[in-house]
């Protein structure tokens, strides 16, 4: 194994502060698409044009996939591009986007807990108290933060679930998918779950929303830069910082995506208190307490 410490390059940095900014800006993106759709068609749409969009990728790759072990796909593609897009589009229904930014950020701690519930991973006391701190900023965040909105604990609890899902996506990659391409994985995932997503926008109004509302085509737009970049681009583009910097340096873009959901928050007229502020500063202490130091 190669110890040798990676020299972070100026790409890497352009590369980082472009994850940054689109993981940070694809909340908004949610909430602009739910202007003219629904929750489901939102994010029956994401799923659709990512596959669409991986489709390429998996003819090419065909003879990478063993099929053999669809069952595998299947879930660790729910967990992690089938489910929570559906958790994400309906919570923003009743939350703000910069709120949806903040505990989203809690994925690392869950990550973390799953790992140590499921696969028996042993932690430490600083990562404990970084699962405990974490933990406490999103239970002040999700019961104090003054929102416009109804039903907000409900709500909030939904981006919560969608970012245990995530942990629990990370876990099961490493266990059973650990050697295999990031890329072709998730191009491969995506098969295997993304085809329903037609089923749900042909059950809807969803034709009759694009000939009538007058929002549609924005929404339309909004939920396509959603999918290209959120999802599609943004897959790519963080396991190649991995690779090209390491795991640690490509994580940290979760301290910053929140950041960038609170401006446009702010530009788009959310409010906010200090309570807030002061949560999403747990929650990103504890996610810094709870990663992994190797930088290799």
């Amino acid at each position: 194994m190669n110890f040798k410490k990676k020299i972070l390059r100026w790409n890497d940095w352009i590369a980082f502060a472009l994850l940054s900014f689109i993981w940070g800006t694809s909340f908004i993106l949610i909430k602009k698409s739910l202007v003219a759709f629904d929750s489901m068609q939102v994010a029956s749409l994401r799923i659709l044009i990512a596959t669409l969009a991986f489709t390429p990728v998996f003819i090419f790759n065909l003879k990478k996939i063993n099929f053999r072990i669809w069952y595998k796909y299947l879930i660790v593609g729910l967990a992690g591009g089938g489910i929570p897009p559906f958790l994400f589009s309906l919570a923003q229904t009743k939350v703000s986007s910069s709120l949806a930014g903040a505990l989203n950020t809690l994925t690392p701690i869950f990550t973390l807990i799953l790992a140590v519930i499921i696969f028996r991973n042993k932690i430490d006391l600083k990562k404990s108290l970084g699962v405990a701190i974490g933990l406490v900023g999103a239970f002040i965040m999700i019961y104090s933060t003054n929102s416009e909105f109804t039903g907000g604990v409900f709500y909030s609890s939904l981006i919560v679930l969608a970012a245990i899902l995530y942990g629990f996506n990370v876990n099961l990659v490493k266990k059973f998918f650990n050697d295999h391409d990031p890329t072709v994985l998730t191009a491969a995932s995506f098969m295997f779950f993304g085809p329903f997503s037609i089923i749900i926008l042909l059950n809807g109004d969803f034709f009759e929303v694009m000939r009538t509302d007058s929002s549609a085509l924005f929404s339309l737009a909004s939920v396509t830069l959603l999918s290209l970049f959120s999802t599609v681009l943004a897959t790519v583009l963080f396991f190649r910082l991995v690779q090209r910097s390491n795991a640690l340096f490509a994580s940290s873009v979760s301290f910053m995506a929140p950041f960038v959901a609170l401006i446009w928050g702010l530009l788009d007229g959310e409010t906010f208190n200090f309570i807030y502020i002061l949560s999403l500063i747990l929650i990103l202490t504890g996610v810094y307490l709870t990663r992994n130091n190797n930088k290799s």
